[in-house]
């Protein structure tokens, strides 16, 4: 991990803006534990999930989600998706999207092999990404154990709290595609969640995603579902959210 660029935001907040290898991220470090990471307790680390359409464009979301979770006391990270932002394009990936794009249009019912096409090359490359940034922000002096993560793509997000160990909780945004296959993926996940659902989300199966809450596996599971769109989630809402990691991301006894 090589750090590029560093910023205190007004709220003392660290930004900082790494490369590991190819791909791009941000962390961020509320002011107790990034002034002085030798003498400070370290901060618990969620990761910050997103759609794929870049972390410039998605900048202003996650900085305001970074500082609430710097409020309360936890550091944050974000890294791009593989085809995103400057990226390089992954040809198989832009069908798929184009394939999309063109079923909507025609008022098409989205079918399995469009989801799988669009959904599961990203998760199959993302993962393995996310869990290699897990291990250099784990390696600072600043950033520990337990990590949440929050955010979509949702399929991305049930792979990695089925696969990663460090993963202790997880806040996850209904609101993306989901193939069949992350259903049985899902069964597997027994961490605790806090699943977010915006009931009237006109990009999103809202039948498919209250089946995939019934799939998980957790004994402790939420779904918090309000009215509203895609972007329209209300404010208490997220502190809904933000309570639910305060519970399960305890900085005492914080491990690497």
């Amino acid at each position: 991990m090589r750090f590029t660029s560093e910023q205190r935001l007004d709220d003392g907040v660290l930004e900082r803006e790494f490369t590991l290898g190819e791909i791009p991220g941000i962390l961020w470090t509320p002011e107790s534990a990034s002034a002085s990471p030798s003498a400070s307790a370290p901060a618990p680390l969620i990761l910050l999930g997103h759609p794929p359409l870049g972390l410039r464009k998605m900048y202003p979301r996650l900085v305001a989600r970074a500082r609430q979770s710097a409020a309360d006391g936890f550091a944050t990270a974000t890294i791009e998706l593989p085809g995103s932002g400057d990226r390089p394009r992954w040809a198989a990936v832009e069908q798929a999207r184009a394939d999309l794009r063109r079923a909507m249009q025609a008022g098409e019912p989205i079918g399995d092999e469009i989801v799988d096409a669009l959904i599961l090359p990203l998760v199959d490359k993302a993962v393995p990404e996310w869990r290699a940034a897990l291990d250099a922000l784990l390696s600072l002096p600043e950033v520990c154990g337990p990590v949440g993560y929050s955010g979509g793509v949702i399929s991305i997000g049930v792979r990695l709290a089925a696969v990663e160990p460090r993963i202790a909780a997880a806040v996850l945004f209904a609101g993306s595609f989901v193939p069949r296959a992350v259903f049985e993926e899902a069964r597997q996940v027994t961490v605790p969640l806090h699943v977010l659902l915006q009931w009237d989300d006109e990009g999103n199966d809202r039948q498919a995603a209250l089946d995939l809450f019934d799939a998980f596996g957790s004994e402790e599971k939420t779904l918090h579902a309000n009215m509203g769109g895609h972007t329209g989630v209300p404010q208490f809402a997220g502190d809904a959210a933000a309570q639910f990691f305060t519970r399960h991301l305890n900085a005492a006894g914080g491990t690497r």
